[in-house]
C-alpha cells in the first residue's frame, strides 16, 4: 500500500477498513472515525487525488493505489482554513480539508453538482452554493461551514 509517498506492507484481514488500517495499524490518527458508515466525512482522503470515504472502503481494495491522508497533504488550503476559521473543534477538519482537494480538482475538472445551473458552460462558477453542494457529504458539529466555504473559495481562485 502507498501511504503519504511511502510504501507499507501490511498483513491484514480481507475485512479491515481503509479507515482502521491507516488508524491502527499505521498509526496515521489524523484522519477521524465519525460516524463509521459514511455519512460524516471526517474519514475522508485521498486516493488516486480522489476522495472517498475511508471507513467504507476496505484496506485490500487499496494495495496498489496512492493514498493521502492529511498527514500527507501540503496545500495552501490548509492556511486558508486557518484564515477563515474554518477548524473550530478541529475534529472535522482533516476530512473537509481532504474533500475540499478533491472537490476543486473535480471543479477544475468541469465536473458538474446537483446545483450547478449550465452542465454545458465551459467553466462552472465555484459560487458559495456550489461549494456548499459539493461538500455536502462532510458535516462540522461546531457549524464552522461559513469558514470552510470561505476558505475553499479563497483556494479556488
Amino acid at each position: 500500500m502507498r501511504v503519504n509517498g511511502s510504501i507499507e506492507k501490511l498483513d491484514l484481514e480481507p475485512r479491515v477498513s481503509l479507515l482502521d488500517a491507516l488508524r491502527e495499524h499505521l498509526g496515521l490518527t489524523g484522519t477521524k472515525k465519525g460516524c463509521d458508515q459514511g455519512a460524516c466525512g471526517a474519514c475522508t482522503v485521498l486516493v488516486d487525488g480522489e476522495r472517498i470515504s475511508s471507513c467504507l472502503a476496505l484496506a485490500v481494495q487499496y494495495a496498489d493505489r496512492d493514498i493521502t491522508t492529511i498527514e500527507g497533504v501540503e496545500d495552501p488550503i490548509q492556511q486558508s482554513f486557518v484564515r477563515h476559521d474554518g477548524f473550530q473543534c478541529g475534529y472535522c477538519t482533516s476530512g473537509q480539508i481532504c474533500s475540499a482537494i478533491g472537490m476543486l480538482a473535480e471543479h477544475a475538472a468541469g465536473a458538474p453538482s446537483a446545483v450547478t445551473g449550465h452542465l454545458a458552460a465551459e467553466q462552472i462558477e465555484l459560487t458559495p452554493e456550489e461549494i456548499r453542494e459539493r461538500m455536502s457529504g462532510n458535516l462540522c458539529r461546531c457549524g464552522a461551514y461559513n469558514g470552510i466555504v470561505a476558505a475553499i473559495q479563497e483556494s479556488s481562485r
